[in-house]
């Protein structure tokens, strides 16, 4: 199998390519669908080839252009059951205002890409495909459904087994957009449900053992699961 990063305006999103075609792994910020068919053709594919979208969470940077997708290509948008926030993902929980962030140039300057790559105008997702924890997508790729609730009340990581390879949404990250610092950890409180219980279910992604993490924000992790896991919970969130 194939998978292939796609990074833009501080934002990673995924594409897992095999024999039976290629599954989109959170879907960006709505101007990143100009990104979809050049990242395809770099794995020699195009857009008939996409099959299916899988969120990992609801929010607006990860929702981006899952709705034209659903629309324009027919295919199924796969989301956690309990996470509805997919249906108005400018609109979520957090523990502190992100106003608090303002005073840090750095999120000034990521904030200012978000918006030029759409995020105020990021749409809901209509319909989805539920699925639970454990669970093993019918898509290309084949991820295992990972429970990992905290970020948001029904985040999930995807365990790519077979590539000894988790993406990790943004229950852990390389790259904070708030405070701008690097390394494993959390997202900082504005964009953080429940922080407690983001940092206990980072346990779920050290079960996996696996050597190479994919964050929605960041450079991939290269080493084992549990030693990011550990960094991130010294570090915490701000």
């Amino acid at each position: 199998m194939d998978v292939l990063r796609v990074r833009h305006a501080c934002v990673n999103w995924y594409l897992l390519a095999d024999a039976d075609g290629v599954t989109v792994v959170d879907a960006g910020l709505p101007r990143h669908w100009a990104l979809l068919p050049k990242a395809l053709a770099r794995l020699g594919r195009r857009l008939d080839d996409v099959r299916a979208l899988v969120l990992t969470h609801g929010h607006y940077d990860h929702v981006g252009f899952a709705e034209r997708a659903r629309r324009e290509l027919r295919v199924p948008v796969h989301a956690p059951r309990g996470e509805d926030i997919y249906r108005h993902p400018l609109r979520f929980p957090f523990e502190r205002p992100p106003v608090a962030y303002a005073a840090n140039p750095g999120f000034l300057k990521v904030a200012a890409r978000f918006a030029a790559n759409g995020a105020l105008w990021t749409k809901g997702v209509e319909e989805v495909t539920p699925f639970d924890d454990g669970d093993v997508l019918p898509v290309p790729g084949r991820p295992q459904v990972v429970a990992t609730p905290g970020h948001t009340p029904g985040h999930v990581a995807l365990h790519l087994s077979e590539d000894d390879t988790v993406i990790t949404g943004d229950a852990l990250v390389t790259f904070d957009p708030y405070t701008t610092l690097t390394g494993p950890r959390l997202v900082a409180k504005a964009a953080l449900f429940d922080s407690a219980q983001n940092l206990a279910t980072l346990g779920r992604i050290a079960e996996t053992g696996a050597r190479l993490l994919l964050p929605g924000h960041g450079d991939p992790w290269h080493g084992p699961a549990e030693e990011a896991v550990a960094i991130a919970r010294r570090a915490g969130t701000r």
